[in-house]
């Protein structure tokens, strides 16, 4: 059987952690930062973990992971 391709563009945006879960870049922090408030600025600083039901959308397109 041939190998399963990985979509690439999960690949540049989704890191999986060794206990199985898939970690993202905070969403809304490219542009418009003047209308945010600090407060969203400071909670969406580093990665976040997906929820479950996302995490099974993302991992359906990274098969050779975790």
């Amino acid at each position: 059987m041939s190998k399963l391709k990985t979509k690439s563009g999960v690949k540049k945006r989704f890191k999986v952690t060794g206990s199985g879960k898939v970690k993202a870049g905070q969403a809304g922090k490219r542009h418009g930062m003047i209308k945010r408030t600090n407060k969203f600025i400071r909670n969406a600083r580093g990665t976040s973990v997906l929820s479950d039901a996302d995490a099974r959308i993302a991992k359906k397109f990274m098969p050779y992971s975790r």
